[in-house]
């Protein structure tokens, strides 16, 4: 896993697959013995070049990371008005064991911002299975005077998590974003937030939840 400091933001909710003949059977299980392989299939926006993005899971299986070295916005003095937002959207094929399927049950996230008095700054993401209807989002707002790390955890309750659907590969996305807005700050002053580190990566951290599928 890649050092630095581990960004977090809402998920599982978030997570509205459509789940009618495939239901896991009910009970917890503990994670699969078998690896559980995580690929990129698409990579999209501001905040993630090409290149800057990895995905490394976690050696008991319980949690994935993704790590980018790229991930800053910015507004106020010279700043392109441009760079006050960037997102980032991966769409993840998530390999799992044979007869396990799996959700998201929490995510956590830390970053830095620097906000003058009078500017703002929101992190917001969701999290949704391929062919899902509907997406929910979750936001984090900052206001200045801000000048520190920032971080923020979302968890779903055990009764709402959203299993992906067994026998059925569904790409599991993410849309992440870090906006900053220099509101009534001195307009010669720049503020921006970042999902990094001290070695330039950023790393967001997805807990995950497993069950059995039926019949397995």
């Amino acid at each position: 896993m890649a050092g630095g400091l581990l960004l977090s933001t809402a998920v599982a909710a978030l997570l509205t697959a459509s789940i009618s003949a495939h239901n896991p059977s009910t009970g917890f299980v503990d994670p699969p013995p078998d690896k559980i392989v995580i690929k990129v299939a698409t990579v999209n926006g501001s905040g993630c070049p090409q290149g800057t993005t990895a995905v490394a899971v976690s050696e008991d299986n319980t949690a994935f990371t993704v790590t980018y070295s790229d991930y800053l916005a910015r507004a106020g003095g010279a700043s392109d008005p441009t760079a006050s937002r960037k997102n980032c959207q991966l769409s993840l094929i998530v390999h799992v064991p044979q007869g396990f399927t799996y959700a998201i049950a929490s995510a956590d996230y830390r970053g830095f911002a620097a906000l003058q008095p009078g500017a703002t700054g929101t992190q917001r993401a969701s999290y949704y299975f391929q062919g899902s209807p509907n997406t929910e989002y979750r936001s984090h707002p900052f206001a200045g005077p801000y000048d520190d790390n920032w971080q923020a955890t979302d968890t779903t309750d055990w009764a709402q998590l959203v299993y992906a659907p067994c026998g059925v590969q569904r790409n599991f996305n993410i849309n992440t974003e870090l906006r900053v807005g220099a509101g009534t700050s001195s307009p010669d002053k720049v503020s921006f937030m970042t999902m990094d580190s001290t070695d330039g990566d950023i790393s967001t951290t997805y807990h995950m939840a497993w069950k059995e599928c039926p019949g397995s």
